[in-house]
């Protein structure tokens, strides 16, 4: 019986935390339509109400608990975790633009992740899922390895071309299997390295990842920077860590998410394609380097991603499709379904709906 079709012990929450985010949200949903009761936190309580209006079938039955709950305090964890016996620990920083100083992102994703950790140990958790990224993988300095990148990979903290997120993603996976290790709960430890997330909504709060189809859509980029990411669906990101929470084979083992690489060039051709007159502002001239950097010095959104520019990256996705029988789809579907997503998103705000997004 593989990793795809063994049953999975329902009997036990499984915390989730980070609760409005837009992996969160999928989790939390893959979660309850598969039997599990879930325990998520959310910073302010005053989001709860929004939150469990995304998963209807759930209210009045007590499968879906929210609790008071953020990274940078100690206050919540420990009754968040109560009684669970898995943690999908997907909350974490993610801005809008490269902070100043790095610390910024990597106090909250270092501790963060430790508060989860030892708030989930010490509760008897059988196993703790840890999201990590690509971005603790990508940039292991020196000369190109002339291979896909895999889970023996990491990034290295003293590559120039590192940025604030890489960083504090880096740090803070470091940190997890430090505290692990010396726990001796390694056993009891998986982490998730997805790429960069798309795929449709569910609610109507975007992602800062979603920003690279977004901006395209809305004609933002002048041209098209040779900038490109490994796209990978937020659908088989949520099933990728379920499998992982649940696959005896997966203790203590760290695994590459992420889906095929295309440049924005590619992602723009796939929205003319697919999308006709909606993909109308999607632009189609080439950018060079020197005007991305420039027009960086005015769009803070863009700063992130100079240190890519015309970089490609390629991972290795062999040791989840092994192991956990996982198969992402292809890129190509999930971009156009999260264009359609923010397009019948931005309609129904127009109309004063809400959006509750299917799979």
């Amino acid at each position: 019986m593989d990793a795809q079709q063994a049953p999975a012990d329902v009997s036990a929450p499984v915390l989730v935390t980070g609760g409005t985010g837009y992996l969160a949200r999928w989790c939390i949903g893959e979660l309850l339509g598969r039997g599990f009761t879930v325990h998520t936190t959310v910073r302010d309580l005053s989001r709860e109400e929004g939150l469990r209006s995304l998963f209807p079938a759930a209210d009045g039955t007590g499968r879906l608990r929210v609790f008071a709950a953020d990274l940078l305090r100690d206050d919540g964890w420990k009754e968040a975790a109560d009684g669970c016996g898995h943690v999908l620990h997907v909350a974490s920083p993610l801005p809008p633009s490269e902070p100043k100083d790095p610390d910024e992102l990597v106090i909250p994703a270092r501790d963060g992740t430790l508060r989860v950790l030892r708030a989930a140990f010490a509760g008897g958790t059988r196993r703790v899922v840890v999201t990590s990224s690509s971005s603790a993988v990508r940039n292991s300095g020196g000369p190109r390895l002339g291979r896909p990148l895999t889970e023996d990979d990491w990034s290295d903290l003293d590559n120039p071309r590192l940025g604030a997120y890489a960083i504090s993603k880096t740090i803070a996976e470091r940190a997890t299997w430090d505290y692990a290790s010396s726990a001796g709960a390694t056993d009891r430890l998986v982490v998730v390295n997805p790429g960069a997330i798309i795929g449709p909504l569910l609610g109507a709060d975007r992602s800062y990842s979603l920003q690279t189809v977004e901006r395209l859509l809305d004609g933002d980029f002048p041209a098209l920077p040779r900038l490109g990411f490994a796209f990978v669906d937020v659908r088989d990101v949520a099933d990728l860590h379920i499998r992982a929470m649940t696959a005896p084979e997966a203790a203590g083992q760290r695994f590459l998410g992420t889906g095929e690489f295309l440049w924005l060039a590619d992602v723009a051709a796939i929205l003319h394609a697919e999308l006709g007159r909606d993909a109308s502002k999607v632009p189609t001239r080439r950018a060079p380097n020197a005007l991305v950097r420039l027009i960086a010095l005015f769009d803070q959104g863009i700063r992130p991603v100079l240190p890519d520019l015309g970089q490609r990256s390629d991972y290795s996705t062999q040791k989840a499709r092994t192991l956990l029988g996982w198969t992402p789809r292809p890129a190509r579907d999930s971009i156009v379904d999260c264009a359609r997503a923010i397009i019948a998103a931005r309609a129904a705000a127009a109309q004063g709906l809400g959006v509750l997004s299917g799979k």
